[in-house]
């Protein structure tokens, strides 16, 4: 077992990188932890973590390369995920001043459920995060790790994932740091609503023009 931590650590290493860098998980995460309360925004922070899972499954099992090497399958995951961030904006973007006072409103205005489901749905409908996991598990982890340590390093990733997010939604729960926010929280709420916004168009424009293309299949008889 030995003979796998460089490999694991590589894992490691370069998903902490991505779960590190600006997208629609952390976009959304922030808009949650200064908008919510801090229960949902963990909830979401969960929910981003199980999303993690999505991509782990389809990987192992092999549906990742055919989502990949089709464009039109990856095309079609590329405007689901366009169309659900663009909800979300839309949603954000119809902030209203003072219509946000998470410390008077104990159920933050959303329930549990929808946290949870806000923060799987945004990681799970990720075309970026597809593309990410493919590669991982076609590039950095060698065909012959078994395929429980292969599951195991996605258990890692969907907890580290969640454990990141969780410490975002926490610092950003504080009071001093939610008070700063608070005159202005609809005028973030809606700059957020515009990030997504241009994420979303950024997917659906790299759909129409045919950027971004499903890498070349990978010569590998192993796997």
């Amino acid at each position: 077992m030995q003979s796998y931590w460089p490999e694991f650590l590589t894992v490691a290493f370069v998903h902490l990188l991505a779960v590190a860098s600006p997208g629609p998980d952390f976009a959304v995460m922030l808009r949650q932890a200064l908008c919510q309360t801090r229960r949902n925004a963990l909830l979401s922070a969960i929910g981003i973590g199980g999303g993690i899972l999505v991509h782990v499954c389809y990987s192992l099992l092999g549906i990742g390369l055919l989502i990949q090497q089709s464009i039109m399958l990856f095309n079609v995951l590329k405007v689901l995920g366009a169309l659900y961030l663009a909800w979300i904006a839309v949603q954000c973007l119809r902030a209203r001043a003072n219509g946000i006072h998470v410390e008077q409103d104990p159920t933050g205005g959303q329930s549990g459920i929808a946290a949870l489901r806000l923060g799987f749905l945004t990681n799970a409908l990720n075309p970026k995060a597809t593309l990410f996991f493919v590669s991982l598990f076609s590039v950095v982890i060698s065909p012959g790790t078994p395929i429980v340590l292969q599951a195991g390093y996605g258990i890692y990733m969907a907890l580290a994932t969640a454990l990141w997010f969780a410490m975002v939604a926490i610092f950003f729960t504080l009071p001093r740091v939610r008070r700063g926010f608070n005159r202005f929280g609809h005028w973030l709420d809606r700059l957020m609503g515009g990030v997504l916004l241009l994420l979303a168009g950024q997917l659906l424009l790299s759909t129409v023009s045919g950027s971004e293309p499903p890498s070349a299949p990978i010569q590998d008889t192993d796997r």
